[in-house]
């Protein structure tokens, strides 16, 4: 993250993604899988291990230097892409709403705090009850605890997407899109940005 200036000297907070260059690995069709959607690799600058099923897969669509392989549905009004079409950064306008998705950073064992934002008990001298859930489930009836209670445990490397995120600028010569406000992940992971579905 960082922050730029606007022409009227608002302060605007940005992330830059590296956006591309993506390559189609695979077209899928109704007719040979079943289904419309096309196979989107990541072209990485430095090199790229593979096993030699993937190399053999990304030969055919001559992106043998790829990484963060997705897979895309087409719409009926989408282009129609081919193996081996390159989808570049400037597909997307300045101004323009994205939603982007990444996994949420982990955060291990998290307690009912944390993870829920559970208010505690008094803070006060001889409370005993700080951070605590307090109660979870009724004694006599129905003597347990209903599924889907609220509770410590793992926190984080969820899914998430956040949405309508404004496009400050497009810099389709280093493949780099600022958009306004933060995304999940840590610095250097994965995401994937699209156009806003709401």
């Amino acid at each position: 993250m960082t922050q730029v200036f606007r022409p009227d000297g608002q302060v605007v907070p940005v992330t830059l993604l590296k956006a591309g260059p993506c390559v189609v690995t695979q077209r899928k069709t109704p007719a040979t899988d079943g289904y419309d959607a096309i196979q989107i690799g990541l072209v990485e600058s430095k090199r790229v291990k593979a096993n030699k099923p993937e190399a053999g897969h990304l030969k055919k669509s001559g992106a043998e230097n790829t990484r963060e392989i997705r897979e895309l549905k087409l719409g009926s009004g989408d282009n129609d892409f081919k193996t081996g079409d390159r989808i570049l950064v400037d597909e997307f306008k300045p101004n323009e709403r994205v939603d982007v998705i990444g996994i949420s950073k982990g955060r291990g064992f998290a307690g009912f705090v944390k993870r829920h934002h559970f208010r505690g008990g008094d803070k006060s001298h001889g409370s005993m009850f700080h951070r605590a859930p307090g109660s979870i489930g009724a004694s006599s009836f129905p003597s347990r605890v209903f599924p889907g209670m609220r509770g410590a445990g793992h926190m984080g490397t969820d899914r998430v997407t956040v949405r309508n995120l404004e496009i400050v600028e497009v810099d389709a010569e280093d493949n780099v899109i600022m958009v306004k406000g933060a995304v999940p992940g840590p610095n250097g992971g994965y995401v994937l940005v699209r156009r806003a579905r709401r």
